[in-house]
């Protein structure tokens, strides 16, 4: 089973490392600059309100799904046809909350609009979500990973046309970047339905009330769980964007045609651009921005950490349900994941400036370059997170989980207010808040792992952690000290140099072990 995850992981990873960064460094960068900072934040702040509902979409089904086909394969043709149904009458439900508690909050009509969009393309993602759960339960890794980029590729394709070549529109909006994602999105859904229907025995869309309140009942806990961890990993730059106080739209549309025309400004429009940039930093749209800007990276080497619960969820299920042990699983995800998490998280805090110039330019990025290096100290913590609440999910301790995930939304919601609201600290206070909540939520659920599968503690693995750690940050301040001033990209050189040697220092500590990769490539 461990040389299966191994090499699964590795194709999984490779695909989406091949498309998923483009996406997430290059072309939403270059959107994010295209429209302005106040306009992006406010697709940034809708597209995480949109996620807060989710629950309304999938009800957990696509954990249980996972969970239960994984166990029991046949199941498939069984259930395909009713959830798929229960899956469209919980989107027509989504949709209809959604906009309504968008309308009291106080979204305005025009960003309804965006709203309903984006919601349309939340049950689109959901689909292909609960469709690849099936592929994922069946262990076809495979085909999963490659549906897993295929809306990426179509995204990118229309995007980039959009961006470079101005084909479909003059000037890009918002719109624009939202209706490009629901073309991806539809296709790769249409695509993933062909796929599972092709391994089920029958397909026929039909309606069952007692079955879909049976699977209601059954994945009621995993909803809940999905709805906790949601508003505590989504919530931040929505009351961010409710909370700072609002902009002159007058101000803002100013601002948003100084910078479509960045290019073509005398030194006195530059300058204007400029006072009207410090005037309206602090507003609930720019700050948001501002929060979308820090969070990319660690947006895309959270795909990483998810990838691996993917693949473990599925694994977990069926070695718990043969009564096979899944400590050395457990080892063996939980330092190769830390491994990437501690290089990530020191490389990005010595290079926070260097980093977020390469993606935006030097130009206000000072207060990035301050909720950057908070931000990806989440990872560590998340990466943790997707590994022990995998296994604590595939052994159906959801109580527990909910228990966890309700602390941590109320923790994360009050320091959020007293953050934002109190101290008017904005995306810098979210981001503290952020870096609390996902530390306190990890070590907790190593506690409830601990207790529940009995695992002794591991104190050599412990001590090498901060053996490694040490070492790792020893590397990144040796080799920023040493090229900073090396020519203007000898940063390049010093972050490239720090990331292989602290990869070859994981090894030399045996933090990772050469011989313990062998040995499950082998003979798993």
């Amino acid at each position: 089973m461990q040389r299966s995850f191994v090499t699964n992981l590795i194709i999984l990873l490779f695909l989406n490392l091949l498309i998923k960064p483009f996406w997430i460094l290059v072309i939403e960068p270059n959107v994010q600059n295209e429209v302005g900072n106040a306009a992006y934040g406010e697709y940034f702040a809708l597209f995480n309100f949109s996620f807060l509902l989710n629950i309304l979409l999938d009800f957990g089904i696509t954990n249980f799904n996972n969970k239960n086909i994984a166990q029991n394969q046949h199941l498939l043709t069984k259930h395909l046809s009713g959830l798929f149904m229960l899956k469209l009458l919980l989107a027509v439900i989504y949709i209809v909350a959604t906009l309504i508690i968008g309308l009291v909050i106080g979204y305005d009509v025009r960003l309804t609009k965006l709203l309903m969009v984006l919601g349309f393309n939340q049950f689109l993602i959901s689909m292909v979500l609960y469709l690849r759960s099936n592929l994922q339960a069946l262990h076809l890794f495979k085909t999963d990973a490659l549906i897993s980029v295929l809306d990426r590729i179509i995204m990118i394709a229309i995007v980039a046309a959009m961006l470079w070549f101005g084909l479909f529109t003059d000037h890009m909006d918002v719109m624009d970047f939202v209706y490009a994602q629901t073309v991806g999105y539809f296709l790769t859904a249409v695509i993933a339905l062909m796929a599972v229907v092709g391994k089920s025995e029958v397909f026929r869309l039909k309606w069952d009330l007692p079955f879909s309140l049976m699977i209601l009942k059954k994945s009621f806990p995993f909803a809940v769980l999905v709805l906790l961890m949601t508003f505590y990993n989504r919530i931040d730059s929505v009351m961010i964007e409710r909370l700072m106080p609002s902009g002159d739209l007058e101000q803002v549309e100013q601002l948003k045609v100084l910078r479509e025309n960045i290019h073509h400004l005398t030194p006195e429009q530059v300058l204007e651009k400029d006072a009207l940039e410090r005037q309206l930093e602090f507003t609930g749209s720019e700050q948001a921005g501002i929060y979308a800007k820090a969070y990319r990276l660690l947006d895309a080497v959270n795909m990483i950490a998810y990838l691996f619960s993917v693949l473990l969820l599925p694994m977990f299920s069926r070695m718990l349900k043969y009564k096979e042990s899944v400590e050395q699983l457990v080892k063996l995800a939980f330092t190769l994941l830390m491994t990437l998490a501690v290089i990530v998280c020191t490389a990005c805090a010595f290079y926070s400036r260097e980093l977020m110039t390469l993606l935006y330019g030097e130009h206000n990025i000072d207060t990035v370059v301050v909720v950057f290096p908070v931000l990806m100290g989440c990872f560590a913590a998340i990466s943790t997170t997707y590994i022990f609440g995998s296994l604590l999910t595939a052994n159906g301790n959801l109580k527990e989980l909910n228990v966890m995930a309700l602390s941590g939304m109320i923790l994360n919601v009050a320091m959020n207010i007293i953050f934002i609201k109190v101290f008017g600290l904005g995306a810098k206070g979210t981001a503290v808040s952020s870096l609390i909540t996902q530390m306190l939520t990890a070590l907790a659920q190593i506690m409830i792992v601990q207790r529940k599968f009995k695992f002794k503690i591991n104190w050599r693995l412990i001590i090498t952690l901060f053996v490694f750690i040490a070492g790792v940050v020893s590397l990144a301040n040796i080799c920023h000290t040493y090229m900073h001033g090396k020519g203007e990209h000898g940063w390049i050189l010093g972050f490239i140099v720090m990331c292989g040697a602290s990869a070859v220092w994981a090894f030399a500590t045996r933090f990772i072990s050469i011989k313990g990769m062998f040995r499950i490539m082998k003979y798993g």
